[in-house]
Order: C-alpha cells, then sequence, then structure tokens
C-alpha cells in the first residue's frame, strides 16, 4: 500500500479532486496497456494504410486526453464527460491493444497482451465503481457517504 493510499485511508477529504482509488498500483498497469496499444494498433495497421496507423494513435492518445471525468484521474481533461462514456472509453486502450497484438504479434505476446490488459482492467474495477458511484451521486443529488 503506498503513502498516498494511507493518507486516503486516514484522511478521506485529502483527494476530494481525484478519485482515491487512481493509485500508482493501479494506473502504472493501465498505463502500460495504454503504450501497448499505441504501438500495437499503428503496427498493426501501418500494412494496409500509414493515415490509418497514424490515425489510430491520433485517437487512442487524443481522446482520452480530451474527454475524462472530473476527479476520475489525475490529470485535467478539457471536455468532462459522464462516468459510463469515460470509462468506455478507457476500454478502448486495452481493446485495441488487444486486438492489434493478434493482428501484428505472435500469438503467445498478444496472448501476453491480453494477460495485461485483464489484470489492468481488474486493477481499475474499484475506480469504475467509484466513478459511477459519483455519477449517481450528482444525478440523485444526495451528499452522503
Amino acid at each position: 500500500m503506498s503513502a498516498e493510499d494511507n493518507q486516503t485511508e486516514q484522511d478521506p477529504s485529502a483527494h476530494t479532486a481525484v478519485a482515491p482509488l487512481d493509485s500508482l498500483s493501479a494506473s502504472a498497469p493501465r498505463f502500460l496497456v495504454e503504450i501497448i496499444a499505441w504501438v500495437a494498433a499503428p503496427w498493426a495497421l501501418a500494412p494496409c494504410s500509414v493515415w490509418l496507423a497514424v490515425l489510430a494513435d491520433v485517437l487512442l492518445i487524443g481522446l482520452p486526453t480530451v474527454f475524462g471525468m472530473p476527479g476520475a484521474k489525475k490529470q485535467k481533461n478539457p471536455v468532462s464527460i459522464p462516468a459510463r462514456p469515460a470509462i468506455a472509453l478507457e476500454l478502448l486502450q486495452p481493446l485495441a491493444a488487444c486486438v492489434a497484438a493478434f493482428a501484428a504479434w505472435p500469438p503467445v505476446v498478444a496472448a501476453l497482451v491480453v494477460a495485461v490488459s485483464l489484470a489492468a482492467c481488474g486493477l481499475q474495477l474499484r475506480r469504475w465503481r467509484w466513478m459511477l458511484t459519483q455519477a449517481n451521486r450528482l444525478v440523485t443529488g444526495s451528499r452522503h457517504e
């Protein structure tokens, strides 16, 4: 457990602006999967079209950079979106990583990408539940914890 997690447990108000569950141990595997997607998608698409390969990276990097749920990650997003589309947008990365890995690389490597993607998604479940809970609180207007 990181010092950041300990601080959140001791003082729940320590992370009012950021998801308390977006710790380094959960965000690092997510970032690894993002990097895999950024490499695998263009690699798989380049033989068909260099423009498609570039467009894949522009979308895989640009969409999550621009759109996001406020407080779900440490960085700020220019355009706020609700929890469900934010989660769907986050699932785009592991999906792209897995599909592109099978298209571009040997099956053994692609299987490793699937395993890493599943592990990263598993580590995001608590944060995604938190995001959905925050979205429900905004809709119902309740502030109880």
